[in-house]
């Protein structure tokens, strides 16, 4: 499991390894945690009282100090898993949810024609869709779209990453997801 790391102001930064948690932990570096333990760490024995030492981690922690530039970035990376995902693996042309091995990225506008790789211009489209558009625009097919792209929010970049998210980490995600985001429906 992977601990979600926020900057102090509750901003999602990263998802951590428990190795990079309990570093941060150690450290004291943490300044808050969400949610109940999820994972015991146990070590050796302490040399100054004894005891066994244990180290309980929060599925969310907020981590002291300086943030780093890119939690403040304007739009998430573009990738195929995270494309498809935001588009709930539904080709925007013909409507079908369409398995993940038959799933293209889709330029709406083509980039032959000058269309740039980005979020806005981006849609999952099924092999065969993608195939017939070609190189054409929309209006030069007649065809529409069953749903327009958007750009991730910060919020959703962290669930569109593909990892294991526990309840905790979900709830607090989907809690600064905004309403018309596709992430939220069922």
């Amino acid at each position: 499991m992977n601990v979600l790391q926020l900057d102090v102001s509750g901003r999602p930064q990263a998802w951590l390894s428990a190795r990079d948690a309990a570093l941060l932990y150690a450290t004291d570096q943490i300044a808050w945690t969400v949610g109940d333990p999820f994972m015991v760490l146990r070590g050796g024995t302490q040399r100054l009282t004894g005891l066994p030492s244990r180290l309980d981690l929060h599925p969310i922690i907020a981590v002291r100090g300086a943030m780093p530039s890119r939690a403040w970035r304007q739009q998430p990376s573009l990738s195929n898993p995270k494309l498809f995902a935001r588009d709930r693996q539904v080709c925007a042309y013909c409507g079908q949810v369409t398995p993940w091995d038959d799933l293209t990225r889709e330029h709406i506008h083509p980039k032959s024609r000058g269309g740039q790789d980005t979020w806005m211009n981006c849609i999952t489209a099924c092999r065969s869709c993608n195939g017939r558009k070609g190189s054409r625009t929309l209006q030069e097919l007649g065809w529409s779209m069953h749903y327009l792209p958007y750009v991730p929010s910060l919020y959703e970049d962290m669930i569109l990453r593909g990892r294991r998210i526990v309840a905790d980490q979900m709830d607090f995600l989907l809690a600064n997801v905004p309403a018309h985001s596709r992430l939220r429906l069922n």
